[in-house]
């Protein structure tokens, strides 16, 4: 694999399950088991993501069929960008 590329794996997972939670925060499950909670509260800029500071717009978070999370508004999440955050604060949590 290349300099900057992303590996198979994390291009391959879906989210199944999201709950959003208190404080912009939603908690994220994907289709390998994997699961975590991942915070908005510093995204919530630029036209698609502003919309997001209003609570009951921000708990209206969904599952799209491409297996992202998404907005009645629009506001979309990509599955891989999650699941490499979410895999990256387990292992953290688990070395430390």
């Amino acid at each position: 694999m290349g300099q900057g590329e992303i590996p198979l794996e994390l291009l391959m997972q879906s989210v199944v399950a999201v709950r959003p939670l208190d404080d912009f925060q939603l908690e994220v499950s994907f289709k390998d088991g994997t699961r975590g909670i991942v915070s908005l509260r510093e995204r919530q800029f630029g036209p698609v993501f502003e919309p997001l500071r209003d609570v009951a717009l921000f708990r209206q978070a969904a599952i799209d069929d491409f297996g992202a999370i998404c907005w009645p508004n629009g506001a979309d999440l990509a599955p891989d960008a999650l699941y490499a955050q979410i895999r990256s604060a387990v292992a953290a949590s688990q070395s430390g």
